[in-house]
């Protein structure tokens, strides 16, 4: 928008790979990695508030994190893909891929995979359980209701962390890629 008035609203094609759920200016996506800097602005209005510090250790709000090694792990750390938990050792069973009881006790279990703070490494299976278990245990609310309550809703951002079953119509359907061509370079 430009002066309060919409100046561009291109949207067109379908929500479903059979073509026949038409795309609508309200379909939601899955926008992936992007929720990392909504996870991010939650845990940065924390701060601003004073009820989180960065430099804390991430045990002092997480006692259970202090496992294996980990008990100087800053929050920063989190925040910025130095704390040494990029993923878990062990798979993850298929029932536990959403249980976020499951997920948060084996981060909290887990070895990190070197020494906190002297390398980078994207965290992006793990950052929102482990940035998102910070905000839970300062803030009481889980991230999602967090995030809705204190910017979604006011800010009028139809943008989801967890997405509530009257919201699902709404949902573009997730399609594997086409193949390459034969011959095609990866």
């Amino acid at each position: 928008t430009l002066g309060g008035r919409t100046q561009i609203d291109l949207w067109g094609g379908h929500r479903d790979g059979a073509r026949t759920q038409p795309w609508t200016p309200d379909t939601l996506v899955n926008v992936y990695s992007t929720t990392k800097g909504m996870t991010a602005i939650c845990a940065n209005r924390l701060v601003e508030q004073g009820a989180l510090d960065l430099d804390a250790p991430v045990a002092y709000y997480w006692p259970e994190f202090a496992a294996e090694g980990k008990a100087q792990i800053p929050v920063r750390w989190l925040l910025c893909h130095k704390a040494g938990i990029p993923a878990l050792r062990e798979d993850v069973p298929a029932h536990a891929r959403f249980d976020w009881k499951y997920w948060t006790e084996a981060l909290a279990a887990e070895a990190p995979w070197w020494e906190p703070g002297t390398q980078h490494g994207y965290h992006a299976l793990t950052f929102g359980h482990l940035v998102g278990e910070v905000v839970r245990r300062v803030d009481g609310r889980s991230l999602g209701t967090y995030f809705r309550e204190e910017l979604a809703r006011p800010l009028a951002l139809d943008f989801h962390i967890g997405l509530a079953a009257e919201h699902d119509g709404r949902v573009a359907q997730i399609l594997p890629a086409p193949a390459a061509p034969r011959g095609a370079p990866d």
